[in-house]
């Protein structure tokens, strides 16, 4: 029985199926327990929320800031139909994580400023959970710092109006966020252990996350991470959301 979807939009066979494949792990979840939809393949609308305890969404290398006039015709119809889908998952507060893409979607969707101003570079960056993300049952089995994989060309500079900030790091204030009690957002990645990490750094070597030249420096930076708090989330979105 499908309890789960998750929406990802990478055209890339290797990290499209590593992201499906991390998401089962971390979550706990079989593989019949998570439908994958290639939003980047095809029109995927309608959805029947019915069918699920939840939804998840994925990294993307779109970037929700750029100008319209340099968006692909993909990314533009993806975004449109994420905009659509959000409507309903939002009025039901229908169980949603995004991961990294989510602030670009669930940001947008309610009103929030993505931008440029708080880019990080590929690495890890020690994420400090706010009052209210100490409160919150998602992050309560966390320490109240942790390191967590991040790389990303635009973040969330100004929080949606009925947003709750959870966390928070040095160089990208609004690492994670809360809409209405279900709805999660989050900047960095909590599907990335080192082995997925390492994979996109290959996959996505010429999109502008890094010159070609530092793939090595890159490779050393997050090797020498401690990563390991971050999947605790999914773990305990699934407990909390899972209908037995």
């Amino acid at each position: 029985m499908t309890r789960f979807l998750l929406l990802s939009s990478r055209a890339e066979d290797v990290a499209a199926v590593g992201e499906h494949a991390a998401f089962l792990r971390f979550g706990g979840l079989r593989a019949d327990e998570l439908e994958q939809v290639r939003m980047e393949a095809a029109p995927f609308l309608p959805v029947d929320l019915d069918r699920y305890d939840g939804v998840i969404v994925g990294g993307s290398p779109f970037d929700a800031s750029k100008p319209e006039s340099e968006k692909s015709a993909t990314q533009r119809r993806v975004e449109a139909e994420v905009s659509t889908l959000l409507d309903d998952i939002v009025d039901r507060d229908l169980p949603f994580l995004g991961a990294c893409y989510g602030v670009g979607t669930l940001g947008v969707h309610q009103g929030a400023v993505i931008d440029r101003t708080y880019a990080e570079p590929i690495g890890a960056v020690t994420v400090t959970l706010t009052d209210e993300g100490r409160a919150d049952p998602l992050l309560a089995e966390l320490p109240a710092s942790f390191d967590a994989f991040v790389g990303h060309k635009e973040a969330c500079r100004v929080l949606p109006p009925a947003a709750v900030l959870l966390a928070s790091s040095p160089t990208c204030p609004v690492q994670m966020f809360r809409v209405r009690q279900n709805l999660y957002a989050t900047q960095f990645h909590p599907e990335l252990d080192l082995a997925g990490i390492t994979t996109r750094i290959g996959v996505y070597r010429d999109y502008g996350y890094y010159r070609p030249g530092e793939y090595d420096e890159v490779i050393a930076r997050v090797r020498s991470a401690d990563v390991w708090a971050p999947p605790r989330i999914l773990e305990a979105f699934v407990r909390r959301y899972r209908r037995d």
